[in-house]
């Protein structure tokens, strides 16, 4: 009983392991053409599977690294008192560390001056995109 019991599990893991998705390469999808000081900014890397689809990956398969700032998940934060212009981003494929990419990205360097919206100004945007609507008419 035991035997089998091992058996059906190796084969189990054989089985999982051969349908497993290979990624050939990594890239960075970043969403910002710059990173914030004095806060996170999301990582986004890719793998590129051998049969072309894509998979969004996470700290469980990419080992992250960074020249300043330090990782949670797949979120860089950057300490407010950082100087330098650009921050280089690392990051490893842990199942085949032979896979790997390197990305500076720039630091934002203009200041969050714009104001906010306020409530109502959002409420006065939805309203009036419904005012310029066509009326539809079911007869």
């Amino acid at each position: 009983m035991v035997k089998r019991m091992v058996i059906a599990g190796i084969l189990c893991c054989l089985f999982l392991f051969a349908f497993e998705q290979k990624i050939d390469s990594i890239y960075f999808h970043l969403y910002t053409d710059s990173l914030k000081k004095g806060g996170y900014n999301y990582i986004n890397v890719d793998g590129l599977c051998a049969d072309g689809h894509w998979l969004p990956l996470t700290e469980r398969e990419i080992t992250f690294t960074a020249n300043t700032g330090y990782f949670k998940g797949n979120d860089l934060f950057i300490d407010s008192l950082y100087t330098g212009e650009m921050v280089t981003v690392k990051a490893v494929l842990k199942s085949n560390p032979a896979i790997w990419k390197e990305q500076a990205i720039y630091i934002r360097k203009r200041p969050f001056t714009e104001p906010l919206p306020t409530i109502d100004d959002i409420f006065q945007r939805k309203n009036k995109g419904r005012s310029q609507r066509p009326m539809r008419h079911d007869f």
